[in-house]
């Protein structure tokens, strides 16, 4: 029997993802192993070191460790790191009743505002909120499809892309193709009100609205909930976020990573943060914060300072 789940998997103090190609193979990996465990994906959202999912699973164990390998192995190869990726027991949630699935969806939707880094939910490229009521929100377009044969290079080996699933030109399995669109529309009723639990603030009000699902058996659905085991910002930041005080012109993890891997490492001889010693990665560290007046938390994330 499927029962829905709200997952948190987190990178701890290091970066989840690195670049461009890295969010779509991670966002693979999950399609993937919602297609090999006869999974339902409702929503997610992929940070830069962290990763939230909404789905429908009967085995969601199997599932989560599909997906972690998968990605692991992608990463380790590409960057040579060595180890297990991300923490050892991702927190997890069952969510039963109306109300607690509206939360937990808007919570996961809405994370990258939490996070201060896009100022509305649907300025974030690497969710799943725009696969939704893309009629009613001007969202339809058209995108460059690659054949069959093409999406062989990004996937695993001896993988095809399954039946139902198609790609977009980037590599990317297109979204509306994985997340069960209709199931989350009809929890949301509407566009109006879906716009609505995007647009509202966090508050009592999602508690006190929760209180009306009938089986009590879930835990209430809050921001500090949620977001349990994230490292970096405290609820508190992230409720100055969502109220649109942040500042979206200043490098991120994205364009940090990016600064490292292709300009920096390049001109030292190195092909990845992994291949530097722990000396090196200080001094680069200092230098980056320095010149580019960065967070020494930010910089020792993208440089794996662990």
């Amino acid at each position: 029997m499927k029962k829905t789940y709200h997952i948190c998997l987190s990178s701890g103090d290091e970066v989840y993802c690195r670049d461009e190609e890295d969010y779509n193979y991670c966002f693979n990996s999950l399609a993937l192993a919602i297609d090999e465990t006869d999974s339902v994906l409702l929503a997610d959202s992929i940070m830069s070191t962290h990763i939230h999912e909404c789905v429908r699973s009967s085995d969601p164990k199997k599932l989560l460790t599909r997906q972690r390998y998968r990605y692991a192995k992608y990463f380790s190869a590409k960057y040579g790191r060595r180890g297990r990726f991300g923490e050892r027991v991702p927190f997890m949630i069952e969510v039963q009743g109306l109300y607690h699935h509206l939360a937990a969806l808007s919570y996961v939707l809405r994370n990258a505002l939490h996070h201060g880094v896009a100022p509305t939910p649907f300025a974030y490229p690497f969710s799943t909120v725009n696969t939704l009521f893309r009629k009613d929100l001007g969202k339809v377009h058209k995108c460059e499809l690659l054949s069959a044969r093409q999406c062989h290079r990004y996937l695993p080996e001896h993988r095809n892309c399954p039946s139902g699933y198609r790609m977009v030109s980037d590599g990317l399995i297109l979204m509306e193709d994985v997340v069960d669109t209709a199931d989350v529309e009809h929890l949301f009723g509407s566009a109006r009100a879906f716009l609505y639990y995007m647009n509202r603030l966090s508050g009592e009000e999602w508690q006190r609205e929760q209180t009306k699902d009938a089986s009590g058996k879930s835990p209430i659905i809050t921001l500090d909930l949620i977001e349990k085991g994230v490292r970096g910002q405290s609820v508190e930041q992230m409720l100055r976020h969502e109220h649109g005080r942040s500042r979206y012109d200043i490098m991120g993890d994205l364009e940090v990573c990016r600064l490292i891997d292709r300009d920096i490492l390049p001109s030292i001889g190195k092909d990845s943060v992994y291949q530097l010693t722990h000396a090196e990665k200080l001094h680069l560290a200092r230098e980056i914060c320095n010149d580019f007046k960065l967070s020494q938390e930010l910089v020792k994330r993208c440089l794996a300072i662990i």
